[in-house]
């Protein structure tokens, strides 16, 4: 299964790349699938490319989401 997630362009780098950050881990990304993304977007990540941009405050609910699951596993019995 895979997961396509949000993520936040930290920096816009030559050739369509983007340095992105989820839950503190920075990643370099192509950005050739997206048009007009600029450091603060919010752009949806699969795989080593941006899909899409994302709204930033769904972009952030979606993230809590994922946290919150996290916390909830490491609960479970």
């Amino acid at each position: 299964m895979c997961l396509a997630m949000p993520s936040k362009v930290v920096d816009v780098l030559n050739d369509d790349m983007a340095i992105i950050e989820l839950g503190g881990v920075k990643k370099t990304i192509s950005l050739g699938l997206v048009e007009d993304v600029t450091p603060g977007d919010y752009v949806i990540v699969h795989v080593g490319y941006a899909l899409s941009k994302i709204d930033e405050d769904e972009a952030l609910k979606t993230i809590a989401l994922f946290e919150e699951m996290t916390k909830n596993e490491s609960v479970a019995p």
